[in-house]
């Protein structure tokens, strides 16, 4: 069933979503590259990881399952790291994660955020794609801040002063 015929909506996080989070980002990770400490440190706990910090996490769901999600991490006040997007492959090519970009973006916006952060790696040029397509640049080897995940090479920021 291709993603297009149902409907996909987005929405917070709730209780019991933990096993999802996790999965959603496995799948990606471990397709790529592996999971490192940090990873395991975020998905362990997203309640005491990310959302009890002041962030948020979005869920796509299509009947009745999660098929993609996107964390808002609070960095220093007004600014937010975009972190574990993932889309399971399934519902990939079908808008699904533009859609729960541009509700982060707006999610931030609301807070007050005047900058979004985020880390990739130069394999995923879909993402990047997306990432530049709703505005973010990418920062100059000199405004890069070392990365705890070894498999970030690209940094990019979206400043919400601008747009």
């Amino acid at each position: 069933m291709n993603t297009r015929d149902t409907e996909v909506t987005i929405r917070e996080f709730l209780q019991g979503d933990e096993v999802d989070f996790r999965r959603l980002n496995e799948e990606w990770i471990t397709r790529y590259f592996a999971l490192e400490p940090k990873d395991e440190y975020a998905l362990a706990d997203p309640q005491r990881t990310i959302l009890d910090g002041g962030g948020r996490i979005f869920f796509a769901v299509r009947d009745g399952e999660a098929v993609g999600c996107c964390a808002l991490l609070a960095m220093v006040p007004c600014e937010f790291e975009v972190a574990k997007m993932a889309v399971t492959e399934s519902a990939q090519r079908a808008g699904v994660g533009r859609r729960l970009l541009e509700e982060a973006i707006a999610a931030a916006r609301t807070a007050g955020a005047t900058r979004l952060y985020l880390e990739t790696n130069q394999k995923l040029g879909a993402a990047i794609r997306l990432y530049e397509s709703l505005g973010f640049r990418h920062l100059p080897p000199e405004r890069v801040v070392p990365s705890p995940y070894a498999r970030s090479n690209v940094s990019m920021e979206l400043d919400l002063k601008q747009t």
